[in-house]
């Protein structure tokens, strides 16, 4: 009589966020726009209800939905990111929503929607479930994207993302029906199992590329980068942020589990593919970030080579990699939030300003916040002893133990290039003659971006919570 209870244990968290999110927006048609502040509020509260259930599910891995639906130890590491993640882009959101005008109870509830879907997506066991979470994911990322419907830019983004966004899913898609006319089956244990032993077919591997462009699209790496820029130039700077952190841990999360644990006799064939991947999102984010003079393009192009020096990692295809993307993924996105809560704060009056030129002489409008920003920026550059070095390092020694030894290289050329861009900004805010001061900063904005940078500076001393944590996850996928 019990057994129905249980089995709906696993997948408690996105139950909470789901049916919180059914409950907001019956609250908020009721009440309309007004009650925006309330539902953003509950939204908040809902996903670190959902991080915490995430939490206190511990135990053995388990699965519901026949396989379809899997929480073991790396679920619940890349769920907690996740959740957390969307909650800290609300608490960014809500100022400067309502400053520009855009305040609606709608966005709280697609990020819920969106969250519930990186959910499923992260615990996806077979192919189904991945293609529903990944879509559940996007759909509400395609509105919020243009949320800001009176602005050319932003409509503008939220056209291209979800016209390119339907190329990939259907790339995805393709790639998904031939892996299962070559295997007979969707789930990944089923995959593997069926590939073991035997000779990797070539539609197999058509297949598998196919798949990998889909999931490729999702982390904005090279060639399926080339939304990133206007994206995230074009959507408000609260959406912006949220971009640039949960939906990333939850792609990178899918990326690691569908080839680690579906493809393990193919790693031959999927290495190559993501090594190719890897160095030209390397090379190009951190070429083509040298010339940008909006800081939103900028973070742009630095996500796209972070996601090539995360899937450094992942091309070593070892649980040393595997535990290397998930600490990094981890790094990444404390980084993104605090630079991004600086971004929100560039304000004056009620005039948003998004040129790498305003900071300049920040440091002696604005002493506290240019420490932060500058230790984050070392950080993003990967200038030791900050977070962002061992990230990195964590990632080039998988690597250098898989033998792979030309990526790393490439992997550390692209980090010494990448420094240039963040350098410059830190040039601009303490040697350049002072620009006209923002207006001061709110206490959450002020919060998320001190805390981050105070994480970033300070993780050397104590590494081990997040290393082990990581490790953790990395041993429940081998």
């Amino acid at each position: 009589m019990n057994a129905p209870v249980l089995d709906l244990v696993p997948i408690l968290p996105e139950l909470i966020l789901a049916l919180g999110a059914m409950a907001l927006l019956m609250y908020g048609v009721f009440t309309g726009d007004r009650s925006a502040r309330t539902v953003t509020l509950g939204a908040i509260a809902l996903l670190v209800a959902a991080a915490v259930a995430v939490m206190l599910i511990g135990g053995t891995p388990r699965s519901v939905f026949n396989g379809s639906f899997v929480l073991d130890g790396f679920a619940r590491f890349m769920k907690v990111l996740a959740f957390l993640g969307a909650a800290v882009a609300l608490v960014l959101s809500q100022d400067f929503l309502r400053r520009e005008r855009v305040e609606k109870f709608e966005f709280p509830i697609l990020i819920l929607l969106s969250t519930t879907g990186m959910g499923v997506l992260i615990s996806a066991g077979d192919l189904i479930a991945l293609y529903m979470g990944l879509e559940l994911m996007s759909l509400a990322l395609y509105v919020i994207a243009s949320i800001h419907r009176d602005n050319a830019k932003s409509t503008e983004a939220g056209l291209k993302y979800f016209v390119l966004g339907a190329l990939s899913s259907g790339m995805l898609l393709y790639g998904c029906s031939l892996i299962y006319g070559f295997t007979g089956t969707v789930q990944l244990a089923g995959i593997a199992a069926a590939l073991k032993g035997g000779p990797i077919s070539l539609g197999l591997v058509f297949g598998l590329v196919f798949l990998i462009a889909g999931m490729a699209f999702k982390v904005s790496a090279v060639p399926f980068h080339m939304w990133t820029p206007d994206v995230y130039e074009g959507a408000p700077s609260p959406v912006t942020a949220f971009f640039a952190a949960a939906p990333k841990v939850a792609a990178i999360a899918i990326f690691a589990r569908a080839l680690v644990t579906g493809f393990p006799a193919a790693a031959h064939q999927w290495q190559q593919i993501v090594v190719f991947v890897s160095v030209g999102s390397m090379l190009l984010g951190s070429f083509a970030a040298i010339g940008q003079t909006n800081i939103k393009r900028l973070m742009a192009y630095s996500s796209i080579g972070h996601m090539g020096f995360a899937l450094v990692g992942l091309s070593a295809g070892t649980a040393a990699g595997v535990q290397g993307v998930a600490a990094y993924i981890a790094i990444y996105m404390i980084m993104t939030l605090g630079a991004f809560a600086c971004i929100i704060a560039m304000r004056r009056g009620d005039e948003a300003v998004e040129t790498i030129d305003d900071l300049a002489g920040l440091s002696r409008t604005n002493p506290l916040m240019a420490a932060a920003l500058a230790a984050l920026l070392f950080s993003l550059a990967g200038i030791p002893p900050l977070a962002g070095f061992f990230a990195k390092w964590y990632v080039f020694s998988a690597a250098i133990e898989a033998k792979l030894y030309t990526l790393a290289v490439i992997g550390v050329l692209s980090s010494v290039i990448g420094c240039y861009y963040y350098l410059r900004i830190v040039k601009l805010m303490y040697f350049d003659e002072p620009a006209p001061a923002f207006s001061p900063m709110r206490i959450e904005l002020k919060t998320v971006l001190v805390a981050s940078a105070l994480f970033n500076t300070f993780f050397v001393v104590y590494p081990a919570p997040l290393v082990a944590a990581a490790a953790a996850a990395a041993r429940s996928l081998f």
